[in-house]
């Protein structure tokens, strides 16, 4: 098989979903059909691993599934969508922008919590 190849277990390896993820998402959409070895084994692209990535960081900074089917639909309408593409992710940028400074007035109580056992302590 060459590099540019995989196995279903090397794109589980490569991008960290499991092959149930990976058999889920093709099914709504969120990737394209995947082309299938002779014995109907399914073989991904560098291009599908690399548009998994994508998918990976979405999902990893909480983009809700349905999110990511539209831009996934919106990535297939080509260049007449890039604004679209554009308007959608800059959207979930700002996102996790509020998450992540929830995240640091969170850990600030969470290290004032610590502070004062740390300090009970002796």
């Amino acid at each position: 098989m060459s590099s540019g190849i995989h196995s279903p277990g090397r794109t589980v390896e490569l991008t960290g979903f499991s092959l149930d993820t990976l058999r889920y998402y093709e099914r709504i959409g969120l990737i394209d059909p995947v082309h299938r070895a002779v014995g109907g084994q399914r073989r991904y692209s560098e291009e599908d691993v690399e548009w998994l990535g994508i998918l990976r960081c979405l999902r990893d900074t909480g983009m809700p599934i349905a999110q990511m089917r539209e831009y996934a639909e919106q990535a297939r309408g080509g260049d007449e969508t890039v604004a679209d593409r554009l308007a959608l992710l800059e959207e979930h940028d700002q996102s996790v922008a509020e998450q992540i400074e929830l995240l640091e007035r969170q850990r600030a109580k969470l290290r004032e919590k610590i502070a004062f056992y740390r300090a009970s302590l002796g």
